[in-house]
């Protein structure tokens, strides 16, 4: 990870969470598609814990998956009342940038501001907007096709999108 990426980690809403080499590639699981190793993040469910991956790790608050690893994000208990440029942070310093950025807005669709998504494409980044459990879906899907894929994930449970630091 370059020190540019590190420091700005460090400065921003986010944190590295899950990136054990160990963790990337759960035993037993496979890429239907490729024919290798399966990506090293899927979501296996989704329910009142929170968001479960794969491997069994459940994470209970909002997050972030780049690049094969996750990231614990806090973010506003609003969607978007208070939010800034700041909370996307992550997505102006990772090289390479996704594609596609799926944004899972808890139980139900908030459209991100004009502002939040016009910045984002700035940077190249097609946003696209759902509930949780549909850019969980999308992810798995977009991920095991190889596509360079992230997806930022709002809770169910809006009292715990607050990361606890």
């Amino acid at each position: 990870m370059s020190m540019l990426f590190t420091n700005a980690l460090k400065r921003s809403a986010v944190r590295q969470f899950h990136t054990r080499a160990a963790l990337r590639y759960p035993t037993g699981l496979e890429n239907i598609l490729g024919g290798g190793p399966a990506p090293p993040v899927q979501v296996k469910s989704i329910g009142g814990e929170g968001i479960q991956l794969a491997d069994g790790l459940v994470i209970p608050s909002a997050c972030i998956f780049l690049d094969g690893q996750v990231f614990l994000w806090n973010v506003p208990p609003k969607p978007w009342k208070d939010w800034t440029k700041e909370h996307f942070r992550i997505f102006d310093v990772v090289v390479p940038k996704p594609e596609i950025l799926l944004l899972g807005t808890g139980k139900s669709v908030a459209q991100l501001p004009p502002t939040l998504r016009s910045h984002l494409n700035q940077a190249g980044i097609q946003v696209d907007v759902m509930d949780t459990w549909n850019a969980c879906s999308t992810y798995n899907l977009l991920a095991e096709e190889g596509r360079r894929v992230a997806a930022a994930l709002l809770s169910r449970d809006e009292s715990s999108w607050d990361v606890k630091q």
